[in-house]
């Protein structure tokens, strides 16, 4: 495929910006450029073709890099020239390619050799040396893999386990845990290898010892086995990001916990093997990543990298809870745990919560008696408090001694690798001074999903979900408020075509909710508010922006809660997106905000009176305020829902 159609095939995986469906034909595809500046000699003539016109892209090029500097290292171009010689030699013999293998191997000695020197140097500048053996080391990998790729092998590392029946089930090594590894390497090539060594790599603190490894030479089309047997300490790492966030909602940056792997995307994996021969007296290696085995979502068998877990994973349902001050009831709080032994283990689970609030019961003993077992416990909260405020509950588990209060998501795709997201076994509960009005019934259409509608249960609305492919067959008279969910119009066809009905019921005398939409060609061609509207890409991404009332007398700031500025602090990630730019004069807009530098965006909030109800397009970002618990986003949301009604309404 061409680089164009390789590059969106890259794009496609991501599916949460609706990308999966893009394609893009064979073919030639052009971009066009203008030359604004050159480094180059320029004559009226000349004109640069290429973007690599005038950079030297050959190893002794790399001499070239250090200018007048050049001549403090005089062997360093002859060396690399001898070494650009080795790879022409080998692009030669490409067709048979274990003849290739010899040359290759030849570069890698001499590349060995030259970055020993170049380590050595006294006469360049640490900067220019630092460089230099950068570019060098990166050789001597490709010098080396392309030789093993002449050769035709590579090393398989394989724990000895079963294979698992899912990506989640597959094994992963407990500190303390001592489990065996086979190493293979079959030659596939025509040579007979002297093999030197065959070992391990571990992190500090790991053993292993060799169960099975004599073999010295290996002749053509034969395999190499060896067998270890590996001892995880009490005090292994677990295998992790190396960055974190304090706080998701509001910390913007992450923070790297160890600057060694800044480049890398995830810290390496914690088992490889590798292996020293010599083929023809010359010297080269081969290695590998400790892998397990799992079936995907097709039954296929698949590897990944050896992973290591804590004993127990830990984990809080629902990671956050909305309160409204005074709500004496008691909540359901549930804690599941899962183990990581291969044996039975009983641990007592723990749910800690703020002075004056009652947990029942206090803790809870759980038995488990295979890796894998997941069991789960509920336990009765009741809040003591009668202040607005952010409050943590946390739930840990406690076996030999040790605590355990955090827990890992396996993060997999058939078609991407496998990472471990932790997250700390933490509910963070706001209480929050709102009103909701008693008798008012919500029917909630889902779009692309978020957790609006279980917030709304929390804070005492009657709220139903209403499946977009039933909405046909759905009486909305039963309901006061119906709410789109975000991004409602660009995920869900039933909405589409039932959207004359949703604006009936607001006619009728309901309040109609739509949240923000993605698909501006969508949703701009399909007329779908009752006045015209045009969406546009205007967003707010500072959370901290001011925001103007501009309609202070309107409604929807005084029932069933007062609205302040006030109201606007401490929300989390962003105030808004996809605001509208232009608006028919039936629309009042009811806020304004920018972020710093930019214009004032009014078409953030918009009600409209539409036959006997009313109608509500909202861009402001309520599906990150509202599971964040942000009172005031909170009340507001709830006064939007009540737009149209009074305190005794209910359809």
């Amino acid at each position: 495929m061409s680089y164009a159609q390789f590059a969106m095939e890259g794009l496609r995986h991501q599916l949460s910006q609706g990308a999966g469906g893009w394609s893009i034909d064979a073919g030639p595809h052009y971009a066009f450029y203008r030359l604004v500046d050159t480094v180059l000699p320029r004559n009226k003539d000349a004109h640069e073709q290429d973007f690599f016109d005038g950079i030297d892209t050959t190893l002794p090029g790399l001499a070239g890099r250090l200018g007048g500097d050049e001549a403090k290292v005089p062997y360093l171009r002859p060396e690399l020239a001898k070494l650009q010689g080795t790879v022409e030699e080998a692009k030669k013999a490409a067709a048979d390619p274990p003849k290739a293998a010899d040359p290759l191997l030849r570069g890698l000695k001499d590349v060995n050799t030259l970055i020993a020197r170049v380590s050595d140097e006294k006469g360049l500048a640490p900067i220019e040396q630092r460089e230099l053996l950068g570019h060098l080391r990166l050789k001597r990998d490709q010098f080396q893999e392309a030789a093993n790729l002449a050769l035709g092998f590579t090393l398989s590392v394989s724990v000895d386990a079963e294979t698992a029946a899912t990506p989640e089930d597959a094994f992963m090594a407990v500190p303390g845990q001592v489990f065996g590894v086979t190493v293979r390497l079959r030659n596939s090539s025509d040579k007979t290898l002297a093999i030197r060594e065959v070992g391990l790599d571990l992190p500090e603190g790991w053993r292993a010892s060799a169960t099975a490894s004599k073999v010295q030479s290996l002749s053509p089309a034969k395999e190499l086995t060896a067998q270890f047997r590996v001892t995880v300490p009490e005090n292994a790492a677990y295998t992790r990001p190396y960055w974190h966030r304090n706080d998701p909602e509001t910390d913007g940056l992450n923070t790297v916990d160890d600057p060694h792997y800044a480049t890398l995307p995830f810290p390496p994996p914690p088992l490889r093997a590798h292996l020293h021969y010599s083929a023809d007296g010359l010297e080269g290696s081969v290695g590998g990543v400790g892998t397990v085995s799992y079936k995907d979502s097709t039954s296929h068998e698949q590897k990944r990298a050896l992973a290591v877990a804590p004993p127990f994973s830990v984990s809080i349902d629902p990671i956050s809870q909305v309160i409204p001050v005074g709500g004496r009831g008691s909540r359901v709080v549930k804690v599941a745990a899962r183990s990581a032994l291969s044996g039975a283990a009983t641990a007592n689970v723990r749910l800690s919560a703020p002075v004056g609030w009652q947990v029942e019961p206090a803790t809870q003993r759980l038995t488990f008696n295979q890796v894998g077992e997941v069991k789960d416990c509920e336990f009765r909260l009741t809040p003591a408090s009668n202040r607005e405020g952010r409050f943590p509950i946390k739930a840990s588990l406690e076996y030999q001694g040790k605590t355990y209060a955090e827990g890992y998501t396996v993060v997999t795709r058939d078609d991407l690798s496998t990472f471990y997201y932790y997250q700390p076994a933490v509910q963070k509960v706001s209480v929050v001074d709102v009103k909701a009005p008693a008798n008012l019934k919500v029917g909630y259409i889902m779009g692309a999903g978020d957790d609006i509608p279980e917030v709304l249960r929390q804070v005492g609305l009657d709220v139903t979900l209403i499946s977009a492919d039933k909405l046909a067959s759905e009486d909305l008279t039963r309901y006061g408020t119906i709410v789109l969910g975000i991004r409602a119009y660009d995920t869900q066809k039933g909405v589409i075509e039932n959207n004359k009905k949703l604006l009936n019921f607001a006619s009728a005398g309901g309040t109609f909710v739509v949240q923000y939409e993605t698909d501006i060609g969508n949703f701009n061609a399909g007329s779908f508010a009752p006045y015209p509207l045009t969406l546009a890409r205007g967003r707010v991404s500072v959370e901290e922006a001011p925001v103007e009332i501009l309609a202070p007398t309107n409604r929807v700031f005084h029932y069933p809660n007062e609205i302040s500025p006030k109201d606007f602090d401490g929300w989390v990630q962003e105030r808004g997106l996809y605001f509208m730019d232009k608006w028919d004069d039936k629309y009042t807009a009811l806020l304004a905000s920018h972020d710093p530098g930019e214009g004032s965006l009014k078409g953030g909030l918009l009600v409209a009176p539409y036959g006997k109800g009313t109608y509500i397009y909202t861009g402001y970002a309520f599906f990150r305020q509202l599971p964040a618990g942000v009172p005031g986003a909170v009340r507001l949301y709830v006064n939007l829902l009540s737009a149209g009604h009074d305190a005794g309404a209910g359809r």
